[in-house]
């Protein structure tokens, strides 16, 4: 959860938090940071390599031919993305976790209008692990908004091959409808999108139904009107909105550990190939370990640290810039005591004041520096997040199977003492170079039979808690034996050690005292050799390169050192889909790309094309057409023009709606907003405005009173059909 991660990283000191933009900031001389994903550089729409894992979750092949096939309706969808997912047991959430979005901040937002509670956006976030027969990695990796009004689904999911995420619409998805699935226009997309990654709001999540007003609504609409909104609970706290964050906080730190798996170590010389192993290694380490923190040997300062930290210095002098996946909370009922029944009122709440907006270009969130107390830490538990529930399972196993492994005895004297009822020992036990640990033993006819410790330390950093004792042997009267649980891992040391058997031994002499033996089983040191000739093989030329991080092909790499059975490879369907297709490929959309002849009107393209010029009508897509009908469109849209041009005149806090171009997205027209504001582009494309809006009126147009009425009262862009 993210107050026990920030909790985490206060106590590690990691790099990627206050205290290292503070260290940063030290630093005078320190050029200006890189970019971990420039928002003004998104990227080509078609992936450079791959497919998505929503392309390859849903691809199906028939008759030797491969398509994208979606359950319908939308509660089918929901069904199958829960069937990939293991259930947490202690936990009545579902799986793939959602929310309802009547009033929201997406391009679908005014979709319903004005029965915005009648048909509210799904938000999904898969936030669990995968099932024990899925071949996806699914868990922070992929996300969905559904807004049935308008038949598509927008969808967020990460490309493994090109180590990004991809943004993709499915378009007619609806009854009797043949959905299509298109790639999107990234730039677009980066507009709000600006981490390049999925973003959602902070804290309380007031435009979920995690907000009572809002869900006061909801419940409103099913009792008239017997919607089920897709089986999901009306009524819910901020328990699932919390997880959705979560997640996406998450996939959000993907790209560093990208960026840093492909060019920290070095190009693809052996020196590179050893540092990119060493990092895999720890972050199996992490993984297996359960985020334990592990001390750094000498090998790994010499293989790993020092390399990282030289070539750190070399590309990024300034630290790596982390994009901010938050946007600000924002209570659309606010001051709202009765919903309106007037259709125009109901739009007036859809309005998004500027200082809400995702378009507003936001500030880097932390800054990533290789010399900054615990910047190691940060990486390798990002790395960590690629390995998943059940490649750790097949892991362990493979481990499990493996003989000759070398076993060290730790030994601590310990106290015992009895507890109300009588059929309970609390136990301490205490050393300097061995165990330390504390806990309450079931007795059985006098003797252990279970039991919990609530603590167990040991050197090297090892601090477990909450671990289940299970009986591994039958007692004898001074000595009885356990295995250590712990959920659905076993216990490891922080070096990755598996530990074993724990054996209570009660003096003959004293029956309050006593000691305790735990075994260690060193089987890490079968992955750390397995990955080390790896690296040191051919196939470590192409595990082990500058690219994305290749898990799956790691994975059955090390499983396969390890002895363990080869998997199938996944998503054979996937792999013959038809080439992906952009969301407007221009063969469809023929003469509409034709910029008018008309000068005035051509001047509106350069800056305005990339987001409407679509086949899409949100945003409006007034460019898309011939010259008559683009005319009759950018003076339909008018007063939105005249307004979202005139933002750019007043300051940020006085502004009532974003200016357009969206300021994220001048440096792509290389500029920025102040040479935006006064450049002679925006002066034209405002006089021209100005000038259909003077023809209509007989006067000049009057920034005041056109919002008068606030933004949502103006004419839309489209005209209503």
């Amino acid at each position: 959860m993210k107050l026990r991660n920030a909790l985490l990283a206060s106590l590690l000191g990691l790099a990627c938090g206050p205290g290292a933009v503070m260290w940063a900031a030290a630093e005078t001389t320190r050029p200006a940071p890189t970019w971990v994903i420039d928002p003004a550089v998104p990227g080509e729409d078609l992936p450079p390599v791959g497919r998505s894992l929503f392309d390859q979750l849903f691809a199906v092949a028939r008759n030797g031919q491969s398509a994208i096939e979606l359950p319908f309706p939308f509660t089918a969808l929901l069904a199958r993305l829960d069937a990939q997912l293991a259930p947490d047991p202690g936990s009545a959430l579902p799986p793939a976790k959602r929310v309802l979005i009547p009033l929201g901040r997406s391009l679908q937002r005014t979709a319903a209008a004005p029965d915005y509670f009648a048909y509210p956006r799904v938000v999904v976030a898969v936030d669990s692990e995968n099932g024990p027969n899925s071949k996806f990695l699914l868990k922070d990796r992929l996300y969905l908004g559904y807004q049935e009004k308008s038949a598509v689904l927008e969808v967020i999911s990460y490309n493994e091959a090109a180590g990004r995420f991809e943004f993709q619409l499915v378009k007619d998805y609806r009854a009797g409808g043949q959905p299509q699935v298109f790639y999107a226009n990234r730039k677009l997309c980066f507009a709000c999108h600006q981490n390049g990654s999925p973003i959602f709001s902070r804290a309380l999540w007031d435009e979920t139904n995690a907000n009572p007003q809002v869900a006061a609504l909801l419940a409103a609409e099913v009792a008239t009107t017997r919607r089920r909104f897709y089986g999901i609970p009306v009524d819910r706290g901020v328990d699932i909105p919390y997880a959705i964050d979560n997640a996406t906080e998450r996939a959000n730190g993907f790209a560093l550990s990208q960026k840093l798996w492909r060019e920290g170590c070095g190009d693809n010389d052996i020196a590179a190939r050893r540092c990119r192993a060493g990092l895999f290694t720890a972050a199996l380490r992490h993984a297996l370990s359960g985020g334990q923190t592990w001390a750094p040997d000498a090998a790994f300062d010499q293989t790993v640290a020092e390399p990282l930290r030289r070539e750190s210095r070399r590309r990024w002098p300034g630290g790596l810039a982390i994009g901010n996946p938050d946007i600000p909370n924002r209570n659309p009922l606010q001051n709202v005591t009765e919903w309106p029944a007037d259709p125009a009122a109901r739009n007036a709440h859809s309005h998004v004041a500027a200082r809400f907006e995702p378009l507003t270009p936001r500030a880097h969130r932390e800054v990533w520096q290789a010399e900054a107390p615990g910047a190691l830490t940060t990486l390798v538990a990002g790395l960590a997040e690629f390995v998943s529930a059940p490649e750790r399972r097949q892991i362990e196993v493979a481990l499990a199977r493996l003989p000759d492994i070398a076993t060290t005895q730790l030994t601590a004297p310990c106290r015992f003492s009895a507890n109300a009822p009588a059929s309970r020992w609390s136990l301490n036990c205490a050393s300097s170079t061995g165990p330390s640990l504390a806990g309450t033993v079931n007795l059985t006819a006098g003797r252990p039979s279970s039991g919990q410790l609530t603590r167990l330390t040991l050197p090297g950093g090892t601090t477990l808690s909450n671990l289940e004792l299970v009986p591994s042997g039958p007692p004898t009267t001074n000595e009885s034996s356990f295995t250590l649980r712990l959920g659905q891992q076993l216990p490891r040391s922080a070096d990755g050690h598996v530990l074993g058997r724990l054996v209570f031994r009660r003096s003959a002499s004293d029956p309050t005292a006593g000691e305790v033996v735990l075994e260690i089983r060193q089987d890490f040191g079968a992955i750390e050799r397995a990955i080390k000739r790896l690296a040191d093989s051919p196939q470590g030329e192409s595990l082990f390169a500058p690219q994305a991080i290749p898990r799956e092909n790691l994975m059955a790499a090390l499983l396969g050192e390890l002895g363990a059975p080869t998997a199938k490879p996944c998503c054979q369907a996937a792999q013959n889909l038809p080439a992906p297709r952009l969301e407007v490929p221009s063969a469809a959309l023929g003469s509409l790309v034709n910029a008018p002849v008309e000068p005035a009107l051509q001047a509106f393209y350069p800056y305005c094309a990339t987001c409407h010029q679509t086949a899409e009508t949100f945003p409006p897509n007034f460019l898309a057409g011939n010259g008559a009908q683009v005319a009759a469109r950018l003076r339909q849209c008018a007063p939105r023009l005249y307004v979202r041009l005139s933002m750019a005149d007043l300051a940020p806090e006085q502004r009532d709606k974003t200016p357009m171009p969206p300021e994220s997205m001048l440096p792509a027209f290389a500029t920025n907003s102040e040479r935006w504001r006064n450049s002679a582009a925006r002066k034209t494309l405002l006089a021209q405005v100005s000038d259909w809006l003077r023809a209509e009126t007989g006067r000049p147009p009057n920034l005041n009173e056109l919002l008068a009425g606030g933004y949502e009262a103006l004419r839309p862009c489209l005209p209503t059909p």
